[in-house]
């Protein structure tokens, strides 16, 4: 059953080792509220010295404006553990990275913001951005058949965690997953005051 995830203008970011703090530069980490950080993301590299926008990032080129697939090379969001880093793509407005490899921890961040980070082999990552040097590309992620549709019936699958998935479809965190479980969970806790009623 086809289950579009996500659709959009694709932006090739032709980078290895994005690190966080290119993501989201420290000073923009002081905010105590979760929103206006996409204005921050990859500020060092989007805007100039006088703080005009940078003409030679991909990002700011009008042919890329409103992308919503993240294409990009291996390691991406390595360095520290800021969650601040997804927010920023997100708030930006992508919602998918594609990429041959990604840090542990922004992974997981990434997920339970709700993003779908796909992973694929150096090969597969050459074959997009090959197809992105055509011209801009609007692609069509179907998570539900684990498939990159980049139309006239062509496609690429991708491989993805059972249980990530699962989350996704049903737009859940890891908090909300769990309490899908709190049927079983309350059973438990009064099967267990009922054998062990001195542990309260």
């Amino acid at each position: 059953m086809s289950k579009i995830f996500a659709q959009g203008l694709v932006c090739p970011l032709d980078k290895n080792n994005v690190d966080t703090d290119q993501i989201i530069p420290k000073q923009f980490l002081t905010s105590v509220s979760r929103d206006g950080f996409a204005e921050a993301m990859f500020f060092d590299w989007r805007y100039l010295a006088d703080g005009s926008p940078n003409p030679d990032f991909v990002i700011n080129e009008p042919a890329y404006a409103g992308a919503s697939i993240l294409l990009t090379r291996a390691n991406f969001g390595c360095g520290s553990s800021r969650e601040h880093a997804p927010w920023a793509i997100q708030q930006y407005g992508f919602n998918v990275i594609i990429a041959e490899s990604f840090a542990d921890i922004f992974f997981n961040n990434s997920v339970n913001n709700g993003m779908l980070l796909i992973q694929l082999s150096k090969t597969n990552i050459d074959l997009l951005f090959s197809r992105c040097q055509q011209g801009p590309q609007n692609w069509q992620i179907d998570l539900a058949s684990q498939e990159i549709m980049f139309g006239n019936n062509a496609a690429l699958g991708f491989k993805i965690d059972a249980d990530i998935k699962q989350r996704l479809l049903a737009g859940l965190d890891f908090i909300g997953n769990s309490e899908q479980l709190n049927s079983q969970i309350t059973d438990f806790e009064q099967s267990r005051k009922a054998s062990q009623p001195w542990l309260g």
